[in-house]
């Protein structure tokens, strides 16, 4: 069951000629549309929808290599964990407020006879929009136990647009 069939589409609610259907939902082709688009991010992404997720297929590794970010008032730090691969194997760019980790994992052996593998090689490429200014020449990369730390100083410019809100009770 989706989330759309618990929400009243097009019940009035007692407000006289209010749908609660946005302009795009009545356009069959744009319907569609996203449709498609959701359907395939499910398989690359492998939503357990019961699709098969083409992740792991050389070729495909879309989320590879996993990652996760932490942006505090003064840097930015983000990890990937690179398994199986050693420093010189990966290149680590930034341009234009784009951090790119790419490189490539090769097979240990050239092995013919092999029937099967979950292994992925190949090549690899994830950009990460950073959305704020950093200290391009203070930026620092470290690896460690196929676990690479980039870490990016924020601008004094950047620190002091970060704007706390109250909440209120």
């Amino acid at each position: 069951m989706s989330v759309r069939d618990l929400i009243p589409w097009g019940r009035n609610n007692g407000n006289q000629g209010l749908s609660l259907l946005r302009d795009d939902d009545r356009d069959p082709f744009l319907s569609l549309h996203r449709e498609v688009n959701r359907l395939f991010d499910d398989v690359f992404r492998g939503s357990g929808s019961g699709l098969p997720s083409l992740r792991g297929v050389s070729g495909f590794g879309a989320g590879w290599p996993s990652v996760e970010i932490s942006d505090t008032d003064k840097e930015i730090k983000v990890t990937a964990e690179v398994p199986g691969l050693e420093e010189k194997d990966i290149e680590v760019l930034l341009d234009d407020g784009v951090l790119t980790l790419k490189g490539e994992k090769r097979s240990e052996t050239e092995d013919k006879e092999k029937q099967f593998s979950e292994r992925y090689y190949g090549r690899f490429e994830r950009r990460i929009p950073l959305g704020t200014e950093v200290k391009e020449d203070q930026v620092e990369a470290t690896f460690k136990n196929g676990i690479l730390t980039v870490r990016l100083p924020k601008t004094e410019k950047a620190q002091s647009q970060v704007k706390r809100i109250a909440i209120r009770s």
